[in-house]
């Protein structure tokens, strides 16, 4: 049974290219933080290392985890899925770890409707610009312009998810940015005051949206 000891879960979620895996990275080098390694269908990028980035599976595997009801979440996102297995989370919370989640949108929305009886908190990252996040995407490993051009499509949609989230943070320096969640986090768990302004948030969406 989870009990005051339990670890937190943290949710980062972003659109491509915002930055949440950077940060999702900074935040687990504290202390008592672990990330929850996700399943993917995907092949591994330049530099990732399989069973500490990624669990890598073909869709046979994936899809036998979803039959088998291992998946605390699981989202298809550009052609690949992407899932949570719910024993080594539950295992870490239970011992008093605070797990991070780098996952998209619909993954924390099922999460979030799981109702588990561990505290969440939620974060969406956005870009300072959509120039910027242009230029991000442009320089990572994927120079083919059709495939910028598919996530720019789709950061108009993900954008939009921002709504359902605790905190939005802006990336747009990163070790403030990480500093931002570190203190919202620490504010959330210990329940001290948190610095955090709406009005400042929903005027940087509408001009990303406009």
């Amino acid at each position: 049974m989870p009990s005051e000891n339990d670890g937190t879960m943290v949710i980062l979620s972003s659109p491509s290219g915002a930055g949440k895996t950077t940060l999702v990275n900074l935040l687990s080098k504290q202390a008592n933080f672990e990330i929850s390694i996700s399943h993917t269908t995907r092949k591994p990028r330049d530099g990732e290392t399989p069973n500490k980035d990624y669990y890598f599976v073909n869709d046979k595997e994936f899809k036998r985890l979803i039959n088998n009801q291992e998946f605390l979440e699981y989202a298809k996102v550009f052609n690949n899925y992407y899932g949570t297995t719910r024993t080594p989370i539950i295992d870490n919370l239970n011992k008093g770890k605070n797990v991070l989640f780098d996952i998209d949108w619909q993954g924390a929305d099922q999460i979030k409707n799981k109702k588990l009886d561990y505290k969440l908190i939620t974060f969406f990252i956005l870009p300072p610009s959509k120039k910027i996040l242009f230029d991000r995407l442009s320089n990572r490993d994927m120079k083919d312009k059709l495939i910028v051009e598919e996530r720019m499509k789709q950061f108009e949609r993900d954008v939009l998810h921002w709504i359902n989230y605790d905190y939005v943070v802006i990336n747009d320096d990163l070790n403030k940015c990480f500093l931002r969640i570190k203190n919202l986090i620490n504010a959330e768990i210990n329940n001290g005051s948190k610095d955090y302004d709406l009005d400042y948030v929903r005027k940087h969406i509408e001009k990303l949206t406009s």
